[in-house]
């Protein structure tokens, strides 16, 4: 049975389309199914991608054998537990970008163009928060929104206005940086080229960034600073960047405090302006301070010490500390700021 899981991955991978660098098979265990003739395995398969995974990804594996004369050989893999792999969905196919690698459906649209987007996207990223990440991108769009919600183990109406999503490796240790960026092809494929550029910049900051992300850092601005680098020097207003918070604001529906984290929640009512609410928030804080400030405060967050302090003292804490105002006054501010988008 070792064997005929070792020719698999030798001459016919199921992951063919994919630059490995490493694969295999482990922690094999056989149960008999159907008759001597035949037998189910369950493994771990561990595939590491040349260039972008540090450790390999792992997908638990349920085989079904069939014997072949006086060996085995696989009759049937699928996944068994957590989200499946791509190859489950078909044959794949990727393509190299200077600073990023695009992985599809072989039968899919030409995955250039998005390569090109994440190729942009990685130097702008870089401009703000340095060279300290990798400064390359793996970039997964499905066939599908059902499948792209299939990979992330969701409901599909929960992801419908969701056109991209940066997630961990199946498998990878517990500290591992999220580190894919996992693309829903029917909203990717609605925008425009400047809002998928947005898009795509958005994720590689969130990819930059998880190394100073912290379970205590308020989504505003985790979700904020994503926004803030994605339209920096864009050219556009702020009403432009923030059309649903300008309307409300023009309607008299205005926010009085920050977003919460529940506001981001997929589906959630009101989650364009949850998101519109926080790029003004660290807009206010890179136009007043200066760009290095936000960056600075946002790693001040995420190298706190979690424990003995709730998230806003802790956030009011480091704001006075590196930006020499409390998150009473900040508010206050953002809300003046805010008021501007009537025009």
């Amino acid at each position: 049975m070792a064997a005929a899981l070792a020719e698999r991955a030798r001459s016919a991978p199921p992951w063919a389309g994919l630059p490995v660098a490493g694969a295999g098979y482990r922690n094999l265990v056989l149960a008999a199914s159907g008759g001597p003739e035949r037998l189910t395995a369950a493994a771990e398969l561990a595939v590491r991608i040349a260039g972008y995974d540090e450790y390999p990804v792992v997908y638990p594996r349920r085989i079904e054998l069939v014997r072949a004369g006086d060996g085995w050989r696989v009759e049937r893999e699928e996944s068994a537990g957590g989200p499946p792999a791509p190859w489950d969905f078909g044959p794949l196919r990727s393509a190299p970008g200077a600073n990023c690698l695009v992985v599809g459906p072989a039968a899919g649209p030409d995955p250039a163009e998005l390569a090109a987007v994440g190729d942009r996207a990685v130097p702008a990223v870089t401009e703000v928060w340095g060279g300290v990440w990798p400064e390359r991108l793996l970039l997964e769009r499905p066939a599908t929104g059902e499948q792209f919600a299939r990979l992330l183990e969701g409901d599909p109406d929960g992801w419908t206005g969701m056109a991209a999503v940066t997630v961990a490796a199946p498998g990878a240790p517990w500290h591992t940086p999220a580190d894919r960026v996992l693309v829903n092809p029917e909203v990717y494929g609605r925008l425009s080229d400047f809002g998928r550029q947005v898009v795509i910049t958005h994720e590689a900051t969130h990819v930059a960034t998880r190394a100073d992300t912290r379970a205590w850092t308020p989504l505003w601005l985790s979700e904020g600073v994503a926004d803030w680098t994605a339209y920096r020097d864009s050219g556009r207003s702020p009403q432009q960047v923030a059309p649903e918070l300008a309307r409300d604001v023009a309607a008299g529906r205005t926010p009085t405090a920050l977003p919460a984290d529940r506001d981001f929640a997929a589906g959630a009512t009101g989650i364009a302006q949850a998101y519109e609410q926080s790029w003004l928030a660290c807009e206010l804080i890179a136009r007043t301070h200066g760009p290095q400030r936000l960056v600075a405060f946002y790693r001040a967050i995420g190298a706190a010490d979690g424990q003995g302090e709730d998230r806003e003292r802790r956030t009011d804490r480091l704001m006075r500390r590196e930006l020499g105002v409390g998150l009473e006054e900040f508010t206050r501010q953002w809300l003046a700021r805010m008021a501007e988008l009537r025009g």
